[in-house]
């Protein structure tokens, strides 16, 4: 059974970042950049990744789950725009 343990420091930093910056306005790019020596693109790369990952789910199961609701939301918002669908999801 994958755990915490299974993450690297780079994957627990970046679990660490988003789940502290929830909430937070300001300018998370630059955060990024300075906190996690990433570019945003490499960093939501390695994010959604990550996300997907039963290790990180054991490590934090309520911020990927949601990270995981967002992604979802979001992927299905872009399809119903595509298929020019302006009927909203209930």
């Amino acid at each position: 059974m994958p755990s915490a343990l299974d993450l690297d420091d780079r994957d627990r930093a970046i679990l660490a970042f988003e789940a502290s910056w929830t909430g937070h306005g300001g300018a998370k790019e630059e955060a990024i950049r300075a906190q996690l020596a990433l570019t945003p693109a490499r960093y939501y790369q390695l994010l959604g990744r990550l996300i997907d990952t039963e290790a990180a789910l054991a490590a934090d199961p309520l911020l990927v789950n949601r990270l995981r609701r967002v992604r979802d939301e979001r992927a299905a918002a872009r399809l119903r725009v595509a298929s020019g669908s302006t009927e909203t999801a209930r």
